[in-house]
């Protein structure tokens, strides 16, 4: 039986569910920043999309997999030996994940970036540095994955993108973040913290159930095919995120921000080794990523005083990392797992991710800050991201009431 055209649809609908999980991003950055800079969120987070994708497009799948699109269409329908393009619908798979990445970033530096200079990252992001890395440990680039085996027993396994995608979006905003410096009145001079409230707390929490739902076609349609869906993935998808979302409500002590983030930590950290390890180390990885994502976020924030508004390090970042190296551990067939990894290739492959994204994000960032500028200026920053760059807010019938 032919099952070519059916894998393009399976992958298609993968692609769907995962671009729905940018409307996810845009509310869950919409309710937590103030009602000034909604309509800028929202914007954001689709316009980086549009770019994502003409940069992945034209440079970053190449650069992955040394795949281009310029050539016939009877030939682009046979790339690899598919006989129905499917390499094409592959690139609309791996593109949502691209595009992740400045969806993630979006949130840490929120309220205060220019529009053209965030724009401008996202494309030198997604064209080069994502796809770098995206490369080495999906594309068998540079014979990274082969070092590792050799030297450590087994390649670096990230399933669905712990790493790849989660952790490279958080450490990329590490440098983002500090570049672009805190929003104004968040810290005092003499160390204490002003709080700034979400906006919306209902948006907040619908961006993260369709964050939530979407996450099942990011993670078990990353098999690619259907005949490679397997229902372990489904189940320690499931298990993971309420293992987050219950630590996050117990550690954050009924904070509706942090239940709703704790779900999305669990997902994150999960993704790695989803098709490898046992339903029970599942929850425990989620259980884990809860709870650092709530003392993580508390920890940067107030003891940091590193304003990343969304808390994207600790929840993509860091737990994303966990979720690398927590593979190498409850992936093992000693805690139940399916083998074939190991600690210590988890923990260097990493360990590399890491230091990629924290060294572009410093240097990207640093570079567009030290020559077209990367902040909005004060009286912007005061006026809101919406009326200083789009000239409307999110509720221009109130607007023009209070006005008259």
């Amino acid at each position: 039986m032919d099952t070519a055209g059916f894998d393009v649809f399976f992958l298609t609908m993968g692609a769907a569910m995962v671009f729905a999980m940018h409307a996810g991003f845009a509310f869950l950055e919409v309710g937590t920043v103030r009602k000034k800079n909604q309509v800028n969120s929202l914007v954001r987070v689709i316009t980086d999309f549009g770019f994502s994708t003409l940069s992945y497009f034209f440079i970053g799948f190449a650069v992955a997999y040394g795949i281009s699109f310029f050539a016939p269409v009877s030939e682009l329908n046979v790339i690899g030996g598919a006989t129905n393009g499917y390499e094409m619908v592959h690139f609309f798979f791996l593109l949502t994940f691209a595009a992740a990445i400045a969806a993630i970033i979006s949130g840490g530096i929120t309220e205060r970036v220019r529009f053209w200079p965030n724009a401008l990252a996202t494309v030198i992001i997604v064209a080069t540095v994502y796809p770098f890395y995206e490369g080495m440990i999906w594309g068998g680039n540079y014979g990274y994955q082969a070092w590792l085996s050799a030297n450590f027993g087994a390649e670096f396994h990230d399933f669905a993108g712990s790493v790849v995608v989660h952790s490279m979006g958080g450490f990329l905003a590490v440098g983002a973040v500090v570049m672009i410096g805190a929003r104004k009145g968040r810290y005092n001079r003499d160390g204490s913290v002003n709080a700034i409230l979400p906006s919306n707390i209902p948006f907040l929490a619908l961006g993260s159930w369709i964050l939530c739902v979407g996450w099942f076609g990011f993670n078990v349609m990353s098999a690619g095919t259907a005949a490679g869906a397997a229902g372990l993935v489904a189940i320690n998808s499931l298990l993971a995120m309420v293992g987050g979302l219950i630590a996050a409500l117990i550690a954050g002590k009924n904070d509706p921000g942090f239940v709703h983030n704790g779900a999305l930590a669990g997902l994150v950290a999960i993704c790695a080794g989803s098709d490898l390890v046992h339903p029970l180390g599942a929850l425990t990885i989620g259980l884990v990523a809860g709870t650092v994502f709530v003392f993580g976020f508390q920890f940067i924030q107030n003891r940091l005083k590193i304003d990343d508004v969304l808390g994207v390090i600790p929840l993509h970042g860091v737990c994303g990392a966990w979720g690398g190296i927590a593979a190498g551990i409850f992936g093992t067939t000693a805690l139940g797992g399916a083998g074939g990894v190991t600690f210590m290739a988890q923990l260097v492959g990493t360990l590399t991710g890491v230091g990629i994204a924290v060294a572009a994000g410093f240097v990207i960032f640093g570079v567009i800050k030290n020559t077209i500028g990367l902040r909005l200026s004060e009286e912007d920053e005061y006026m809101g991201a919406d009326l200083a760059i789009h000239n409307i807010s999110a509720t221009p019938e109130d607007d023009m009431m209070h006005s008259r």
